[in-house]
């Protein structure tokens, strides 16, 4: 029962923040700082789960495999490889790290 109190607080919560927005009057949207915000804030949040994800494990922080596969991907993309060139690399590096090392 409190899983589906926990939806349906989720749902209103959603809801209720996307009614907000447009709320927003239009001049406020096309100030340029906000314009800059709402360019940079998606980008910041992606770096975030990704470092979470991948130097996080039960709570603590873990240099693996992941973090040899998230190196790979930044290679791949500071030689401007294609985005399933940059996925590839960092799958096959993670797999290739795993194997040798557990």
């Amino acid at each position: 029962m409190n899983v589906w109190i926990a939806i349906g607080l989720t749902a209103a919560g959603c809801y209720l923040v996307k009614l907000l927005g447009l709320l927003v009057p239009a001049d406020t949207l096309e100030r340029p700082l906000v314009q800059r915000l709402a360019a940079l804030v998606p980008v910041a949040l992606l770096a975030a789960l990704t470092a979470q994800q991948t130097f996080s494990s039960q709570g603590a922080l873990t240099v693996d495999a992941r973090a040899a596969g998230l190196a790979a991907a930044g290679l791949a993309l500071l030689l401007r490889a294609p985005f399933l060139v940059v996925v590839g690399a960092a799958v096959l590096v993670t797999a290739g790290a795993r194997a040798l090392g557990g």
